[in-house]
């Protein structure tokens, strides 16, 4: 069973990081306001359960994520966490009707990847957080704009780390064949795969995992949940950030259920299953109470047995390839 607050390598970077991480989404507002009390609370439980990794971005909550993470490790030592935050995502004047962020300030997210913009983020995110410098920076989300973040933010990026202003360069992505040609051009060090590594969604495990353990680049694991149905598996629960199509729901409940067999709750499942492949450093487990960072740290030590794994591969849960115990 993974242990939550080991200290790994990222890569070949000389960053260490917590095999599990606080994703700071939930406290941007995602889909529901979190009280500011509470959001620290969430940062504090996080902390004492002996977690040192924590990813942020300037898209969550229009800056108020980075806000209020930065306000909850003022008083942290700062050589004693790691802390990733994103940039391509700038904060413009306006607001975003279609934003799954709720109460957020009255800014409104575009996609920018030159240097200026890139500089200019990377600013207003150190001044946010109330920090000197940013561990790991992904290139957030440049799925319709490969090009320009070749072309602008990947190069500004790697002098940067020369520098020593950041220690790692990742892609923070919702798929894996982009972040596979990142990897391929050598231009990462970690990257953050949000939900294509999950018990739901296994694709990245055809492309970017075994390209990634071949080059000793780091996979970050994030959206474990994906968007809450492995959580949670009924109708009406998201999936990729909306309502779920009933098949996803069925095999979520599938997987339940196989679970439940081994007296194993779901999510236990779904926070360890990503860490059996080693590509992947850490898993990132996003979190809105110190309730729900408490428990989903229990949960990624649990004890499963071998033959869970063994069930969801024979029914086809799980795909053969996939590394698991058992």
């Amino acid at each position: 069973m993974p242990d939550p607050t080991e200290r790994v390598r990222l890569g070949r970077t000389k960053l260490t990081v917590t095999r599990l991480g606080l994703g700071c989404a939930p406290l941007g507002n995602m889909f529901a306001a979190v009280p500011d009390a509470e959001a620290r609370a969430t940062v504090d439980a996080a902390w004492n359960a002996g977690l040192r990794w924590f990813d942020t971005a300037p898209l969550y909550g229009n800056g108020l994520s980075e806000q209020r993470l930065g306000a909850a490790l003022q008083a942290r030592p700062r050589d004693q966490f790691v802390l990733a935050s994103k940039v391509g995502w700038g904060l413009t004047a306006g607001r975003d009707p279609d934003s799954i962020f709720v109460d957020a300030p009255p800014l409104r997210p575009t996609h920018d990847y030159s240097a200026d913009a890139i500089a200019r983020s990377f600013d207003e995110s150190l001044a946010r957080l109330g920090v000197e410098r940013i561990d790991v920076l992904h290139v957030h989300d440049p799925d319709d704009y490969e090009a320009a973040a070749l072309a602008g933010a990947f190069p500004l990026l790697a002098r940067w780390r020369a520098d020593g202003r950041i220690g790692a360069i990742g892609a923070g992505m919702n798929q894996s064949a982009m972040p596979a040609r990142f990897v391929e051009r050598e231009l990462v060090d970690c990257v953050l795969l949000a939900g294509r590594y999950t018990l739901l969604d296994q694709s990245g495990l055809h492309d970017l995992l075994p390209l990634a353990e071949r080059r000793g680049v780091a996979v970050i694991a994030g959206g474990v949940f994906n968007s809450g149905l492995l959580a949670d598996p009924q109708p009406g629960a998201r999936y990729d950030y909306v309502a779920a199509p009933p098949p996803l729901v069925a095999r979520a409940q599938r997987l339940q259920a196989v679970c439940a067999r081994f007296e194993v709750p779901l999510r236990a499942a779904a926070l360890q299953f990503p860490t059996f492949h080693p590509a992947v450093a850490s898993v990132l487990s996003g979190a809105r109470s110190a309730v729900e960072i408490e428990e989903n740290a229990r949960l990624f030590a649990l004890d499963i047995p071998a033959e869970l794994w063994r069930a969801l591969r024979s029914e086809g849960l799980v795909d053969r390839a996939a590394a698991c115990p058992g």
